[in-house]
Order: C-alpha cells, then sequence, then structure tokens
C-alpha cells in the first residue's frame, strides 16, 4: 500500500514562496507585539485616561453611519486590509497552491478543524461552571494569528524541515477562512438585508475590473471603499468585504488553464502591494488600540484569572489547540494512508501545534465581537488571550528550538533547503 507522507517536501517554487512570507511575518510579528506591548503599558501608567480617550475620540461622517470612533476604525477599518491579504493568500491557496490538491488539503485542513474544535468544547465546558454570560465568547481560542505563529517559526526555526513550516502556513489560513465563517455567521447582532444585497455590486464592479486586469486605484479603492461601507452598515463586519473582494482577484494569469504553471496573477501583485501596508500599518496600529486593557495590578490579575472566560481562553489556547491538532493529525495517520515523513517525529507536530494556540489578532477581534466594552468579561478576555498566546508561544518555541538544534546537528539533514 503507497503511503503519503505528511509534511512532505514541497516543490522549489513553493518552498521559495514560503521562505518569502516567513520573511515578511518576522518583522509583522514583532511590529504586531510592539504595539501590544505598548498599549499595555499605556493602559497601565498613571496616564491610562489619555489612552482611552485617544482610542474612544469619535471621527467620520455621522450622515452615513460612520461616526466611528478610533478603536473601531482600527478594527473594522484597517483591520480589513489583513483580512484582504488573507483572502488573497486563501485563493491562492486553493486555486495554485496546496489546498488545491485534496490529498496534501486534507490533513491542514483536519488539524484546523480539530484545532477550532476542541479549543472551543474546552472553553464551553469552563464557561459552564461560572456564571452565565460568558458563553458567548466560545469562538475566542478557536483562532491562530497567523503573523505571531509563523514569526516565532521563523524566528526559532531555521533548520526545520520546510513541509513542517509549509503545514503551519497552510493550517492557519484553513483557520483564517473558518474564523471569518464563524464572524459572519455568529457575530452578526442585526441584518440589515437591503444593505447586504447591495454590496454585491460593487463588489461584483470590482471583480469584473480585476478580471479585466484593471490595477488602477482610482477604480478599485472606491468600488472598495463602497463595498465595505454597505457591509459595514448590513450588521456584517465590514471585515469580510475584504475577504469577499479578494476572492474576486484573479491568481492566474489564465485562471482556465487550471494549474500554476499558467504564471502569477494579480492576487500576487495585490499581495506584494499591500502585505507591508497589512503587516506594518493595519495590524500592529489594531493591535495597539484593541490590546490596551487595565489590569490593576496583581489584584486585578487575580480577579481576571477568577473569571472563567479567562481561564476558558488559556485552557483553550494552550491545551485545545494541542489536543485538537495533534489529535486530528494521529487520527488521519492512523485511519488514512497518510504517513508521517521519515525526516519528522510527533514531537514537531506537537511544537507546531502550540505555536497555533497563538490566537492574538483574530481572537481580539472575536473577543471584541462577543463581549461589548460594558460586559464584566470584556477586559477579562484580553487578559487570557495575552496569557493564552504567551504560554503557546513559549512552550511551542521550546519544543521547536530544541527540535532545531537537532536537525542542525543531524548528519543526513540538508541544510540548504531551509534558507
Amino acid at each position: 500500500m503507497v503511503r503519503n507522507p505528511l509534511f512532505a517536501r514541497r516543490s522549489r517554487a513553493e518552498t521559495s514562496r514560503i521562505a518569502d512570507i516567513l520573511r515578511k511575518e518576522t518583522i509583522g510579528g514583532m511590529l504586531l507585539l510592539a504595539g501590544a506591548v505598548l498599549a499595555i503599558v499605556w493602559a497601565n501608567t498613571p496616564w491610562h485616561a489619555s489612552y482611552t480617550a485617544v482610542r474612544d475620540t469619535t471621527i467620520g461622517p455621522s450622515s452615513l453611519q460612520l461616526d466611528l470612533t478610533i478603536g473601531t476604525w482600527a478594527t473594522d477599518g484597517l483591520l480589513t486590509v489583513f483580512f484582504f491579504v488573507v483572502g488573497l493568500e486563501l485563493k491562492r491557496e486553493f486555486v495554485a497552491g496546496d489546498l488545491r490538491n485534496p490529498r496534501r488539503a486534507a490533513l491542514p485542513v483536519i488539524a484546523a478543524v480539530g484545532g477550532m474544535a476542541v479549543p472551543a468544547l474546552l472553553y464551553v465546558a469552563t464557561s459552564v461552571l461560572g456564571p452565565g454570560g460568558a458563553l458567548a465568547g466560545w469562538a475566542i481560542p478557536t483562532a491562530t494569528d497567523i503573523a505571531f505563529a509563523v514569526a516565532v517559526l521563523a524566528i526559532i526555526g531555521s533548520h526545520l524541515p520546510h513541509g513542517l513550516r509549509t503545514f503551519l502556513l497552510t493550517l492557519a489560513i484553513a483557520d483564517d477562512l473558518f474564523a471569518i465563517t464563524i464572524i459572519a455567521v455568529f457575530y452578526t447582532a442585526q441584518l440589515n438585508f437591503l444593505a447586504l444585497v447591495l454590496t454585491a455590486i460593487p463588489i461584483a464592479l470590482f471583480g469584473m475590473a480585476v478580471q479585466l486586469r484593471i490595477r488602477s486605484w482610482w477604480l478599485l479603492l472606491p468600488l472598495a471603499l463602497v463595498a465595505w461601507a454597505l457591509m459595514h452598515a448590513s450588521g456584517v463586519h465590514a471585515t469580510i468585504a475584504g475577504v469577499l473582494l479578494a476572492f474576486t482577484v484573479p491568481v492566474l494569469r489564465s485562471e482556465q488553464h487550471g494549474g500554476p504553471e499558467a504564471g502569477p496573477g494579480l492576487a500576487e501583485h495585490l499581495e506584494h502591494r499591500l502585505r507591508p501596508l497589512s503587516a506594518g500599518v493595519a495590524v500592529p496600529v489594531f493591535a495597539f488600540f484593541a490590546a490596551g486593557v487595565s489590569i490593576g495590578g496583581l489584584s486585578g490579575l487575580a480577579d481576571a484569572l477568577t473569571d472563567t472566560a479567562t481561564l476558558g481562553i488559556i485552557i483553550g489556547l494552550l491545551a485545545g489547540k494541542i489536543l485538537g491538532i495533534v489529535g486530528a493529525t494521529y487520527l488521519m495517520a492512523t485511519f488514512t494512508r497518510a504517513d508521517l515523513d521519515e525526516d519528522l517525529a510527533w514531537v514537531d507536530v506537537l511544537g507546531v501545534a502550540a505555536l497555533a494556540g497563538i490566537g492574538f489578532t483574530v481572537s481580539l477581534l472575536i473577543g471584541e465581537l462577543a463581549f461589548d466594552p460594558g460586559s464584566p468579561h470584556h477586559d477579562h478576555v484580553k487578559v487570557g488571550i495575552m496569557l493564552g498566546s504567551l504560554s503557546s508561544a513559549v512552550v511551542g518555541a521550546s519544543i521547536l528550538r530544541s527540535r532545531n538544534r537537532a536537525y542542525r546537528h543531524a548528519p543526513h539533514h540538508d541544510t540548504n533547503n531551509n534558507q
């Protein structure tokens, strides 16, 4: 019986592309961390009121119902750029990447499902033990922060096999797709059906323009802004507009050929242009306005840790991701023809699963949607996200750093493939 290696080495072109993304995400992850740390420090100084005043300052035209706080502009506006880039990456993977091959896509997709289902179940089980109201945050620990996780792997994993790196990236992309679906379906409070239907018009026009290979910003940007405004008015989270717009962009120069040999298309061009804006501005600014929680010293931290929402997030991100991803991968290897690549060990999978518990950006977004600022859980979930993500990063980095040393000193390991 022919076995299909899990995490097998990919083509040279795919490997080169993954390495290029890793280098970019390293910088983006550092900027994201810097924005979050600055917000936390500022929010816990005697000048914390000035941070709140800046975040809650309202700007924008009220006639268009766009008189939003700066924090909301960062969440609904800037983060749309991030989701647009994610959408481009998603479509690229489904059209010309590993996800276009069902046999290759099966493992990361199933692992992503396991890595979302188990954390959600652990969160629900933990929340049931506490006071009511915390169940709304069940999806918070399901997300994987692609920027943070890939950045950590890039920093400590110079000699790890590329199959493992590709697995983390593909898993995070599949995870993002499910997270986007969860946001659209479960976190839409009131739906304006007319505005939602009208959103299809600018998206369709945007799609027609990009299919004709029109790259003029004076046309594409206004259509994108109108689509965003209508999506915002519909009640569906405005960042979904970014994903839908990205899905209209052609990945290949000639998509009717149905393969990567047709060459890169407009999606790669837009991703190349917008990724620096997403990683260098949009996500760090969002982190700055979303992560600023006043902990209140040790007593405040102790109070947060008594909240079952906080505990559910920490348990979900740290234990849930590991159990879900490793468990799903083991089941795939046991009951299908897939097998672990001979260059890898199960401890490598454990390390990557731990890194997937870094759920910062999307987790913060879901937390904002799940709990209003007046909710007693609002600030506590941020503490849970930070502690859970930090714990996952430490555990994952520790495991993979040890594995990186082992691969570096292995006499049979080809380091040329890991540059």
